[in-house]
């Protein structure tokens, strides 16, 4: 059974001070296992580089004050849509685009459904004909996790040198 939680929903342009460290802060606690991989270690500029795009958002779960886990992402630009490289072909041709960049929650919240709660509220008001992510292929149960929230797989990628194998998975937002 999920904790008592809230949800806060940001948007680009009005980020409270502190909000960039609350996120690396959320995400040295989920990954402390894998903190020496450099690629993990980057994580404060891949919130720089997403909370700064065009349209940007982010929701935060707390339980109370403390920040339990959080999803953002942002609207692909035309053209900049790097699951193209994959044999997905929406069914209309062009399809708007917002990426998940993160899902992620802090290990003593896990498996209690706040995972869920942030990824919809991340996405119930989108306009988008898609929603876009990534997740590492050694982690099966994620991938899994995220087919039964309406994904699919259409491809692999490794979008850095130094980053992990990602699966592509796409899910149609409105049908």
């Amino acid at each position: 059974m999920t904790r008592v939680i809230h949800l806060r929903h940001y948007g680009e342009g009005g980020l409270p001070e502190g909000f960039k460290q609350m996120l690396i802060d959320v995400h040295a606690d989920s990954y402390a296992h894998a903190m020496d991989d450099e690629f993990n270690q980057r994580f404060p500029w891949f919130v720089d580089h997403w909370s700064g795009m065009d349209g940007f958002t982010c929701v935060v779960a707390f339980e109370g004050d403390e920040p339990t886990g959080f999803a953002y992402g942002a609207p692909l630009q035309p053209g900049r849509e790097w699951w193209r490289s994959t044999e997905f072909q929406p069914n209309n041709g062009y399809a708007a685009t917002y990426a998940v960049s993160e899902v992620m929650v802090r290990p003593q919240w896990r498996k209690q459904g706040i995972s869920d709660h942030l990824h919809e509220a991340l996405l119930e008001e989108r306009s988008e004909d898609i929603a876009v992510l990534l997740v590492d292929v050694t982690h099966p149960k994620v991938q899994e996790l995220y087919e039964t929230w309406g994904y699919e797989k259409v491809g692999e990628q490794r979008p850095f040198a130094d980053s992990p194998l990602y699966a592509v998975m796409v899910k149609k937002l409105h049908t």
